[in-house]
């Protein structure tokens, strides 16, 4: 093992995808000049993933529109890039960052920002079958891509959620026949609750989607190394020549649990946080894989939308520099975002603010006699979480964003809910 010497402090961003380089731009932005050393497990470099499971997998965008940055704006950035390369080990206390590369590299750091992200879930019976796909990367978007650009496929999607729900969308207007199975009765129920979740469901069914709903899905049938369909806990199996599995993913943290005991790092749902998004001295977490401690709130989040890690990513950089030189950097903030993520399927567009997931109330407007352009409030016995909108323009989408911001008491809430859609 070797452990390069340099004179310049050294920032480790591990994790090269929206949340990492949003980290990386802001420690050069908020003046930063000691080396920016970005690890990347995929060979590419920094690219944005809410395109895969629609842009690039329907066809309308070739990969590189999806580049987050050309190269002339990566060289301008000055960064160490060890793209391809994993990080397999993190000394919190040491501060030293081992690298999976040949040479097993150590790198002696200031700091370090977690990015990695997370990893997609698998079922039993589909590893290594061909013809079953998560869709992650660009390389799973690209490998679906070409097996759906053969006619008439019968596309198996197990998992009701955004992911799901949007590939099969995408399938289904390319002309396959679509099955979306998942363990609820609705599409995206867990995150737009029962109502909208039913009227989605609708939408999908009138566009040939075959809903499936509350089943378990135990396992991958193949024969001969490909696969054929997938096995319902109740023994049914829905035949398929391809499968997308959209159940979900777990944080990407393993390269931090040989540390993870003595710095006293809790792993059981990503990297746990403070508001700060530290998780130990020089150790903080942006994006998918950082669960943290949102004040405003008062509860724990952990975030898998586009918007939040490019948000978080910058107030990791900002607070990481902060606790390295106060003098210099000023004090540490806070991370209190409204979260936001939006989602296309078919000509709709659903935008989401706030937290909607584990509402205890939710109150549906419909505007005029389009009962697919609605505003949706969410919340809980005393304020207000959460707003969706589908089919308002930005606008109105906007102004009730106004209502959770600085969470409203539910019946103030009500009222503006009730001005805002009829303005």
């Amino acid at each position: 093992m070797n452990a390069p010497h340099t004179a310049r402090p050294r920032i480790a961003v591990v994790g090269a995808a929206a949340a990492g380089l949003a980290a990386a731009e802001g420690l050069r932005r908020l003046g930063w000049d000691g080396e920016i050393t970005l690890v990347g497990d995929e060979p590419h470099p920094p690219y944005d993933r809410p395109p895969l499971s629609k842009h690039v997998l329907s066809g309308s965008w070739e990969p590189g529109r999806t580049a987050l940055r050309d190269a002339g704006q990566l060289t301008e950035l000055g960064l160490d890039l060890r793209l391809g390369t994993r990080a397999v080990a993190y000394d919190p206390a040491r501060r030293t960052l081992t690298l999976g590369d040949a040479g097993q590299t150590v790198l002696r750091c200031a700091g370090v920002i977690a990015a990695t992200g997370v990893t997609p879930r698998t079922l039993p019976g589909g590893d290594g079958v061909e013809g079953v796909h998560v869709l992650r990367t660009l390389e799973d978007a690209l490998a679906l891509r070409r097996r759906l650009a053969t006619p008439g496929r019968r596309l198996a999607v197990v998992g009701g959620g955004v992911l799901g729900a949007e590939a099969a969308a995408v399938a289904c207007a390319l002309g396959h026949q679509v099955t979306l199975v998942g363990t609820g009765d609705t599409v995206m129920g867990r995150v737009l609750g029962s109502e909208a979740g039913r009227l989605l469901a609708d939408v999908h069914r009138a566009h040939g989607v075959i809903l499936r709903s509350g089943q378990a899905v135990t396992g991958v049938r193949a024969d001969a190394g490909r696969a054929t369909g997938v096995v319902l806990a109740d023994g049914t199996v829905v035949e398929a020549d391809d499968v997308l599995l959209a159940i979900g993913s777990v944080p990407a943290v393993d390269w931090l649990r040989p540390g993870a005991e003595a710095a006293g790092l809790d792993l059981s749902d990503g990297l746990r946080c403070d508001e700060f998004c530290a998780a130990a001295p020089g150790l903080y977490g942006a994006g998918d894989v950082a669960r943290w401690y949102h004040p405003g709130l008062g509860r724990e989040l952990r975030i898998e939308h586009r918007m939040n890690a490019s948000e978080q990513g910058l107030a990791a950089a900002r607070n990481l520099l902060a606790e390295l030189d106060p003098e210099r950097f000023g004090e540490r903030r806070p991370f209190t975002p409204v979260p936001y993520f939006w989602s296309d399927q078919y000509d709709l567009k659903l935008q989401a603010h706030g937290v909607l997931a584990g509402a205890d109330r939710t109150e549906v407007r419909v505007l005029g006699k389009d009962p697919l352009r609605l505003a949706a409030l969410y919340g809980t016995a005393d304020r207000a979480t959460g707003i969706l909108t589908i089919g308002l323009p930005p606008r109105q989408t906007r102004s009730l964003r106004a209502l959770i911001a600085t969470p409203a008491p539910w019946p103030e809430a009500i009222t503006g809910l009730t001005e805002t859609v009829a303005a």
